[in-house]
């Protein structure tokens, strides 16, 4: 959906972005990873040329961002920036609006289309004469989300788009944006410094370092085959949670074995799709001491004790280390 080839952008002698390439498929979420200047803002910018590229080539949906204007180029393109952007002097609704009116939308397909995106974002209608600076910031967020995706374009850019916002607020937005179908329907590039955010919402990671993209690959393949030194060193302190968080139920079915638990208490049902991040919590949450894993592909059951899940899950980093 997206190909960038040698794209580079210098200001001044400083080498901001130095000869990247990477592709993006139909319907993955891209993540740009790393420090503050690293790149990665300037090179979602060239996406959409906010910034123009000194070097380098840039296809989406196998069309050259340079035959179109900038303006063309940038109504076809969702964007969401990390204060929201929002017109604090346009209602909710106004902002909303903004991209469909530019398309030339009648009235009532636009009404229809804000009604829609404000119910999938669990934004209440009440809140559509209201202005910016009267919502807190996880609503701003979703009135800017909603903006980006008015008019249902393919490609979504997300500049650090939940920087802002508190932990709480945070964590609850991944989760809602995870399982948002619009979302599930975009081909994404998002930019952030936060491993965990990365690891969380990516299907693949860029990890950028003085403008060249270090490593390129699943959250997995970072974390257990890293290319380098830097690799291992920019995840080394939260490796056990970013462990935790990207080895699904899934990875180690292989490993465990339908085990016969007597004498113990309550337990939780458990997707084999799940993170074992996720299982914890839940486990936790419910006070479980077993776990009842299903496989939702062949209808298998299989029950376990935490101590084997655990067992599994250092064979299986075992694995990975030797592979």
């Amino acid at each position: 959906m997206i190909r960038v080839q040698h794209l580079s952008k210098h200001f001044c002698n400083v080498k901001a972005v130095d000869d990247i390439s990477f592709e993006v498929k139909e319907h993955e979420n891209l993540i740009l990873l790393g420090t503050s200047g690293c790149g990665k803002t300037t090179t979602l910018k060239m996406l959409n040329r906010l910034i123009e590229a000194d070097s380098g080539e840039i296809a989406i949906n196998g069309k050259s961002i340079k035959g179109q204007s900038p303006e063309a180029l940038r109504i076809g393109i969702g964007y969401v920036l990390q204060n929201n952007g929002l017109f604090p002097h346009y209602t909710v609704a106004q902002n909303i609006a903004i991209v469909p009116q530019l398309l030339k939308w009648d009235k009532k397909k636009i009404e229809n289309r804000t009604a829609e995106l404000l119910e999938k974002l669990h934004l209440s209608v009440d809140y559509l004469k209201a202005y910016p600076p009267e919502l807190s910031g996880g609503q701003q967020q979703r009135v800017g989300l909603a903006r980006a995706l008015a008019a249902d374009p393919a490609v979504l850019l997300m500049d650090e788009p939940f920087a802002a916002l508190d932990n709480v607020t945070r964590s609850k937005i991944h989760a809602e944006f995870k399982a948002l179908d619009e979302l599930k329907r975009k081909t994404i590039i998002m930019v952030t410094h936060d491993v965990q955010e990365a690891f969380e919402l990516g299907d693949r990671i860029c990890l950028m370092d003085k403008g060249r993209i270090v490593q390129d690959g699943t959250p997995a393949e970072l974390l257990f085959k890293p290319k380098n030194d830097f690799v291992k060193e920019f995840l080394k302190e939260q490796r056990l949670l970013l462990e935790f968080k990207t080895i699904t139920v899934k990875s180690l079915w292989h490993l465990l074995s339908n085990e016969e638990i007597k004498g113990m208490g309550p337990g939780i049902l458990v997707d084999y799709k799940v993170d074992l991040w996720t299982v914890l919590e839940r486990a936790t949450f419910f006070n479980a001491e077993r776990l009842n894993m299903m496989n939702l592909e062949n209808k298998e059951m299989k029950t376990v004790s935490f101590e084997s899940l655990t067992a599994a899950f250092y064979q299986y980093k075992k694995q990975q280390a030797h592979e």
